[in-house]
């Protein structure tokens, strides 16, 4: 970052963001770039909080969408911030304005989104999906990986514990090591038998199951040496398998798989391996579930610490018509059941001709507009699938593991309810209900 000049004042706060010093005359944060409380609002009038709904930036962000053709690599050193090579200026994605050379607004000093934070991904027509970072957070620990060809598609969303290290980058080698299992064994890999379901989603349910051993090899070799079991990086894992009218889903963890039909019930597919998932099993209403303090606290999860990566798995046969939506936690806590998440995507369907990116990004604005508490990940498939092959499929974006430096301590927990955390012990008070961890009935 390119800083003004000098200063000899002495500190008087801390950034509220990064805790970074601040100087008297300073109005942004050289850290962060944050906005300085009660600084000079000279030069930034009109100027909107981040995840405030800026006309037309969705269509400016998916017009030149990052590429997304294989992680980057590690020994190329280029700013992922750096400007286009076309020339055009880079949008601010809090309030429209330009983002200089030095990679903040030069209107109201928000950092640009990197491609971790941000990127959107559309491998064929009917699929596409947006990962954000959100308003809150200081990084994106969720991943997506899409692939689609022909009447086939594959959609992975993982959701890094962020009371883990390094669960940024698990989260994207999950999804990519479980996307080229899914990729590698469907269509045409899978044992089909013509008309029959069950062969169908026997086979697919099983290579759900390899894709998230898969996920949890890459999460094991993604850790940093000297890294203990204690602090181990972790992830949720969901997957959604579409082939012609049928979906399978497989899952560990909080993220979810929702059917969004044009017409007739909407239903969640997948089953939350949570505390709030625990609640719920046993009777108690969503609304109360949702909102206990305990809620995020998952049981199931991708990582060098867990005792069971055995994904499960449910299969719908698709009989019109509809979506299929895949999504973390940063979309569904504000909109958790599934007939109220579908009047909510179908109005943005309309308003964007039904492109599923396009749709994606709405939705993912639409989480930031209501805080933004957590990093938001959306997927969809539109189903029925275009009878016309489709492009082959991709892989999660160009982006290098996100800051190495986060050692929190495990017990140390974000603030807001929105983010996983793995629970290996009986919140207090839970006596009734055992232990967060699965057990058999």
């Amino acid at each position: 970052m390119v800083t003004g000049p000098a200063t000899t004042a002495a500190p008087t706060a801390a950034c509220e963001r990064c805790g970074g010093v601040l100087h008297p005359d300073d109005r942004f944060c050289e850290g962060c770039g944050a906005r300085v409380p009660g600084a000079s609002e000279q030069g930034t009038a009109g100027s909107a909080a981040r995840g405030t709904a800026v006309p037309g930036m969705a269509a400016q962000e998916l017009a030149a969408p990052p590429s997304s053709a294989k992680l980057a690599d590690p020994d190329d050193d280029r700013d992922a911030d750096a400007p286009a090579a076309t020339g055009a200026p880079r949008r601010c994605r809090a309030c429209g304005g330009t983002v200089a050379a030095d990679g903040y607004c030069e209107q109201c000093g928000e950092p640009a989104a990197s491609e971790r934070d941000h990127w959107s991904d559309s491998p064929a027509p009917w699929v596409g999906g947006v990962c954000d970072r959100g308003v809150r957070h200081a990084r994106n620990e969720d991943a997506m990986a899409l692939a689609a060809s022909g009447s086939f598609a594959a959609l992975v969303v993982c959701d890094g514990v962020s009371t883990a290290p390094d669960s940024d980058a698990a989260s994207l080698a999950a999804v990519a090591a479980a996307l080229d299992v899914l990729v590698s064994g469907g269509p045409e890999g899978a044992e089909r038998a013509a008309g029959s379901s069950a062969a169908r989603t026997a086979a697919f349910s099983g290579l759900l199951a390899r894709a998230a051993v898969a996920g949890n090899d890459a999460v094991v070799a993604s850790m940093r040496e000297g890294v203990g079991p204690d602090h181990a990086p972790s992830c949720t894992f969901v997957a959604a398998v579409v082939d012609d009218d049928l979906l399978v889903a497989g899952w560990l963890g909080d993220s979810r798989v929702y059917w969004l039909p044009d017409d007739g019930p909407a239903q969640q597919l997948t089953a939350d391996d949570s505390w709030a998932g625990e609640l719920m099993s046993r009777g108690v209403p969503r609304e109360a579930a949702e909102a206990s303090p305990q809620a995020h606290a998952i049981t199931r999860w991708l990582g060098p610490d867990a005792e069971d990566v055995t994904a499960r798995t449910t299969a719908t046969v698709l009989d019109g018509p509809g979506w299929v939506l895949v999504c973390s936690d940063g979309l569904w806590n504000y909109c958790s059941r599934a007939e109220d998440l579908a009047p909510l995507l179908r109005g943005f369907a309309a308003a964007v001709d039904g492109d599923p990116a396009r749709v994606a990004a709405e939705l993912v604005g639409w989480a930031n507009a209501q805080g933004g508490r957590d990093n938001v990940t959306v997927a969809l498939a539109r189903v029925p699938a275009p009878r016309t092959p489709a492009a082959g499929g991709t892989a999660p974006p160009s982006a290098e593991a996100a800051d190495q430096g986060d050692d929190r301590p495990e017990h140390l927990v974000d603030d807001e309810i929105t983010t996983p955390v793995r629970r290996v012990s009986e919140p207090a008070g839970s006596d009734s209900l055992g232990s967060t961890r699965p057990t058999k009935d």
